[in-house]
């Protein structure tokens, strides 16, 4: 069959956009209204409608999706639409708790209650410390308390006049020396007896002295113990007169609050409890003992505020919030999802108090949507647990990391958990949501709503309109000059050629933005009204070339011909295969060196890459697979006899994929007819077991690798690519290899099968075998078989002689 047959037309190379059927709508991307939604995803934005509408637990989001594909921008836009329609959640206050200060108190107001209930609870403390000093100031109070120390003073003076006489009539006089009673005996005149004449005086009267003495201090320890019993009546007399004082201004202040807040069960207790913590602590309202104590070996010692533990902390303020929050954490680490406990440091100690709790985006969102990166929480050694509790346990629990690893536990603050209500939205790729759904049983019960996002649409009239609407968009949001027609439809090419498919879109929208900012650039310089066809040729031009210098380097050396590489000639054995090379993003196609050789022998193919261990697993499979084929084209009545190796030359990093399986098998059926293979034409395609070419990937890039290569050294008219018939609609190519085809300088070849690819490489007819099995002389195959037939009598005859030797007992081991 000729090869003209096997040419594809040059419309088939490249889908061109045709005005008058995909673009008759516009004239311009300014003529096209914004579009809001997102493109090309009805899947994903289905499953995140349903997501978003189901309640019951469990029923979180992951957004899964390749970057570039607008999975941010569209769940933000969508979240945030959905959340205005929402109920403002509740505000979150700290408050102190009195039964156990360690245990702070959580407790809940209605959206913009809580900033109201902590400046009542502020200006409480500020009337208080009017009022209650007010109290104590006035005659009322200063009379009964000058009462009841009169009395005692008065009871206190009659108790000792009491000792005093009762010392004159035993013959002492009592001297009070403070803060000692002494008793000194008396002359019968009733002056001071002095040492002298005590000690001259007869044993029994100093002993009758000394006796009276003891009585008199006796006297004196009970009238000093009912003194003390006095003054402390006195003083439980003045503290219930104070309690009763301090009561009364309290209460007169607190009842409001109390009034106001009665419908708050947990709050009105509070204030009941500080209410009765206010009445036995009222000396810090009253001036001289509101100062707090300063610790002498703190350095630069903040003075602390003794009215803290009636203070509020407003946790969460919901005051300003337009329906229910929507929350995109973007550094994601522990304590900005979580929350902490802030500490006060100075040299030798850290202090710490409830107000000192503060939120994280987890508790802000309470109630609403939560956005998170998956890499960037899973980079956090503890942030996806906690996530995982706080999600199964249903509540946002505050606790320093440092808590829960320590080796010797130490106090601090166990905040009350918040009640979680709340739809965590994780953002992440394929990677890693099927590294999650495989190896944590907790991730399918907690993620059952999977928004899949696709990286490609189909090339419909309705989403040629969106592609337009969305560079339109771009263009106005950022400025720029708009699209006329012609850079329209090279944009939309643009975006086939992303997709890899002639009859799709790329929904990479990152690298379609990129091409329209660029290109606009482009139009800017030369002051063009707008931009036109030759911005975004000129444009992908130059982020090919910016990306290009490793594919370049290869190419130099394949022309200095460190890279062996034949592109004329005919060579037995020897092919060029097409492979895909990526790096940093960008990927390109390079021809490879294919050889075989076979000869005689019972290994049959053996794969030098697998032997050298630089094999991939589907490589391995591939070769294996034209293994299958050869059996069964030409084993079915005797065995093949054959061995041959087949190999990339020059390869150096290991093979992958099975997209050269036809070209080995191309390599090993010329190495086994003797019949040489153009080397002017490349090959890429797969093949089964029964000689079916099978698709591949990277078509495009391919190609343009080996017209690159021949256009380098000069093009001839016979280069070319052969590929899978299968892979036409895949074909995005540049306009100079359209160019080139047109000239009849290059060709893009398709078959079905390896007897179409063998015929159009050696130019001599496959054959097909007759009703005896046998094919026509002169044929390919004809020519293997009598290949295999030489073989087998050679491995025959090496057999027997073989055998013979071993039968006259020497060895066949030199």
């Amino acid at each position: 069959m000729s090869a003209e047959n096997f040419k594809v037309s040059i419309e088939k190379l490249r889908k061109i956009c045709k005005f008058e059927e995909e673009l008759e709508f516009c004239e311009t991307s300014r003529d096209v209204k914004s579009f809001d939604g997102v493109i090309g995803q009805e899947r994903a934005d289905k499953a995140m409608n349903f997501g978003l509408a189901m309640r019951d637990p469990g029923y979180n989001i992951f957004v899964v999706g390749p970057q570039g594909t607008g999975k941010s921008t569209y769940t933000q836009a969508i979240v945030s639409k959905i959340a205005k329609g929402g109920a403002k959640p509740e505000d979150w206050c700290y408050i102190n708790n009195f039964s156990n200060i360690d245990l702070p108190l959580a407790v809940s107001f209605p959206a913009g209650q809580g900033r109201i209930f902590q400046k009542d609870m502020d200006e409480l403390i500020d009337e208080l410390l009017i009022a209650i000093p007010a109290a104590f100031s006035g005659s009322d109070y200063e009379q009964k308390e000058n009462t009841v120390e009169q009395n005692a003073q008065e009871k206190v003076e009659k108790m000792f006049l009491d000792v005093e006489k009762m010392a004159l009539e035993s013959g002492f006089a009592m001297k009070r020396i403070p803060p000692r009673v002494v008793f000194i005996p008396l002359k019968p005149d009733g002056t001071p007896m002095p040492q002298e004449e005590y000690a001259a005086l007869p044993d029994n009267r100093r002993r009758e002295i000394d006796e009276n003495g003891r009585k008199l201090r006796k006297m004196l320890d009970d009238t000093l113990h009912d003194v003390q019993q006095l003054e402390k009546e006195a003083r439980d007399q003045i503290d219930e007169l104070e309690k009763q004082v301090a009561s009364y201004a309290v209460e007169m202040q607190i009842g409001k609050l109390k009034e106001k807040y009665k419908a708050f069960p947990k709050v009105f207790e509070y204030l009941e409890t500080v209410e009765r913590d206010i009445e036995e602590n009222h000396m810090l309202f009253r001036g001289a003992d509101g100062q707090s104590p300063q610790n002498p070996f703190m350095i630069y010692q903040e003075e602390m505020d003794p009215f803290t533990k009636y203070r509020v902390n407003l946790f969460v303020d919901n005051e300003k919030s337009e329906g229910a929050p929507v929350i995109f954490e973007s550094n994601p680490y522990y304590y900005n999802i979580f929350g902490k406990i802030e500490y006060k440091s100075s040299v030798l100690a850290v202090s710490t108090d409830f107000t000192m709790i503060k939120p994280g985006s987890l508790q802000k969102a309470n109630g609403g949507y939560l956005i998170l990166q998956a890499k960037d929480v899973l980079m956090d050694p503890f942030a996806y647990d906690t996530l995982k509790k706080a999600l199964k346990y249903k509540q946002a629990v505050v606790e320093n990391i440092g808590e829960q690893y320590r080796l010797v536990p130490t106090v601090t603050l166990k905040p009350e958990p918040v009640p979680l209500n709340v739809k965590i939205i994780i953002l992440g790729s394929p990677l890693l949501y099927e590294l999650l759904f495989t190896l944590d049983e907790d991730f399918k019960k907690l993620f059952k709503v999977k928004v899949d996002f696709d990286i490609e649409m189909p090339r419909s009239h309705e989403n040629i309109c969106k592609y337009v609407s969305f560079i339109g968009t771009v263009c106005t949001s950022g400025g720029k000059k708009h699209f006329n027609r012609a850079a329209l439809g090279k944009m939309i090419e643009y975006g086939s050629m992303l997709s890899g498919d002639q009859d799709k879109l790329s929904t990479l929208f990152n690298e379609i933005s990129e091409i329209v900012n660029e290109a606009a650039a482009l139009a800017e310089v030369e002051s063009t009204e707008y931009v036109e066809a030759k911005h975004v040729d000129e444009a992908i031009k130059n982020q090919v070339y910016r990306a290009n210098r490793i594919e370049k380097r290869m190419q130099e050396e394949i022309l200095r011909n460190n890279i062996m590489i034949r592109t004329e000639g005919e060579e037995i054995g020897q092919i060029n295969g097409l492979s895909v090379v990526g790096s940093a993003g960008y990927a390109f196609g390079l021809p490879s060196r294919i050889t075989a050789r076979t000869y005689a022998g019972n290994k049959g193919v053996i794969n030098v890459e697998r032997e050298a261990e630089m094999s991939g697993n589907i490589h391995s499979k591939g070769v294996l697979t034209l293994a299958g084929y050869l059996g069964g084209k030409f084993g079915q009545d005797k065995p093949l006899g054959l061995t041959a190796q087949i190999t990339f030359e020059q390869n150096y990093g290991g093979v992958e994929g099975d997209s050269a399986s036809s070209t080995e098998l191309y390599s090993i059926i010329s190495s086994l007819a003797d019949l040489p293979l153009t080397q002017s034409i490349a090959v890429t395609g797969s093949v089964d077991q029964l000689g079916v070419i099978q698709p591949i990937g990277g078509v495009t890039q391919k190609i343009e690798g080996f017209f690159d290569v021949c256009k380098a050294k000069g093009l001839t008219g016979k280069h070319g690519v052969m590929i899978p018939v299968q892979n036409l609609s895949n074909l995005m190519l540049k306009e100079e290899i359209l160019d080139a085809v047109k000239e009849n300088k290059f060709s893009i070849y398709a078959v079905n099968t390896i007897e179409e690819g063998i015929e159009l490489l050696s130019g001599v007819t496959a054959g097909k075998p007759d009703k005896d099995g046998n094919y026509p002389e002169g044929t390919v195959f004809r020519r293997v078989e009598d290949k295999l037939l030489e073989f087998n009598k050679g491995l025959k005859a090496f057999l027997a002689t073989d055998g013979q030797v071993n039968k006259n007992g020497n060895s066949t081991d030199k």
